[in-house]
């Protein structure tokens, strides 16, 4: 049986779209206010080495929200449909994008624990998010 594209596609659109408003809720809210003593302290740069950096973050939650729908597409067969198997593949995949470099960051970083904290749930369970949206939408 063949999987159906388009509602990959657009659940990982729809994904994407859901993580980026959980992202963007997450740091405006609890780091949003904390950014600019960082930068005043010379802790972070007052502008991006990359050009709309904020554009270029969305894109690749994007991308990721789209490969997500695809591994939950893939994984139905053996692990069966649901939100159950949207939770675990969102996960796995957000722990190993999350977790080890903000332990890193923690751990290394003069700035304060919770932006690696922030960073890491926004990516954790961002992927989960993404995850459980597509799986919401996907039909064969």
């Amino acid at each position: 049986m063949g999987l159906n594209t388009s509602r990959i596609w657009l659940g990982g659109l729809a994904g994407g779209v859901a993580w980026t408003i959980w992202g963007a809720a997450l740091g405006m809210t609890v780091l949003g206010p904390r950014y600019p003593a960082m930068q005043a302290a010379g802790l972070f740069l007052k502008e991006s080495r990359y050009p709309f950096f904020a554009g270029q973050w969305i894109l690749t939650l994007f991308v990721i929200a789209i490969l997500l729908a695809h591994l939950y597409a893939w994984s139905r067969a053996t692990l069966g449909a649901g939100p159950a198997t949207a939770i675990k593949i969102g996960a796995i995949v957000g722990f190993a994008a999350g977790f080890p470099s903000n332990l890193a960051q923690a751990a290394w970083s003069p700035v304060p624990r919770i932006f690696p904290l922030i960073w890491m749930l926004d990516l954790w369970v961002g992927c989960i998010i993404a995850t459980v949206v597509a799986g919401w939408m996907y039909r064969d």
